[in-house]
């Protein structure tokens, strides 16, 4: 049986993520920064550990009590909309202490079984703003687009040791960006850019094109399927994107 850690199991992609593979006979690795055992299904095959991202002493508690896995997904993440004008550097920091340290972290600490084994899968959950330009996302999408590029360039190194990486780029899920980067919306808007914001905003009122499975079924797909391309658009948002480019 093999096995899957991933990170950000709490909800939306990484706790359907975790569905998806339990549901196809895999031991998952499910990891949450508040772990909640309620979420997922009770099975042999599963367990819930406690993982900050941010904290190197619990990535490191929490590879050492996995143990052996066959592929790493980092999907934990932390949202940003808003003018970067009006962003606190704090603010930036903070999200790229989530979404781009994090995942480089969690990488690092696996890749030594990886390595010894010569096998391993890595795959990085980005977003579709690596696709296109969108607006109030610049220092969302610079988080990112980071780890778009340092995927491409990890896996120059890495294809010696038969580890494989992808990078899995999620389109607009219908509440989960919203809600997850409401708390770091500092103040609001501010007056010179309050006519352009309700603009964008209008348009994000339109339908969202991605579901959790769409991006559960992405990275099934990245895990499973060597033949698999190293950037896997989610979501038919996602893929219409990754067409027009």
């Amino acid at each position: 049986m093999k096995t899957v850690l991933i990170t950000g199991c709490s909800s939306g992609f990484g706790l359907e993520t975790a569905r998806h593979f339990l549901e196809r006979d895999w031991k998952v690795i499910a990891t949450m920064r508040k772990p909640d055992h309620n979420l997922l299904p009770a099975s042999d095959n599963l367990i819930v550990l406690s993982l900050d991202v941010d904290d190197p002493d619990s990535i490191r508690a929490a590879v050492e009590a996995a143990g052996p896995i066959d592929a790493l997904v980092n999907n934990a993440g932390i949202g940003l909309l808003g003018v970067f004008e009006t962003t606190a550097m704090a603010t930036v920091r903070e999200i790229f202490g989530t979404n781009t340290f994090g995942t480089m972290a969690m990488i690092q600490a696996v890749l030594p079984q990886f390595r010894e084994r010569k096998a391993g899968v890595i795959v990085n959950v980005t977003s579709s703003v690596t696709l296109a330009p969108l607006p109030l996302l610049s220092a969302y999408t610079a988080s990112k687009s980071a780890i778009t590029a340092f995927t491409q360039s990890l896996a120059l190194e890495l294809r010696q040791f038969n580890i494989r990486l992808a990078v899995i780029e999620p389109g607009r899920s219908p509440t989960r960006f919203s809600e997850n980067a409401r708390p770091r919306m500092e103040g609001g808007i501010p007056d010179a850019y309050a006519g352009y914001a309700e603009s964008v905003f209008a348009g994000m009122g339109t339908p969202a094109g991605t579901a959790a499975s769409d991006v559960a079924e992405a990275v099934w797909y990245a895990v499973t399927d060597p033949a698999s391309p190293m950037r896997i658009p989610a979501g038919a948002d996602a893929i219409a994107m990754a067409e027009a480019r």
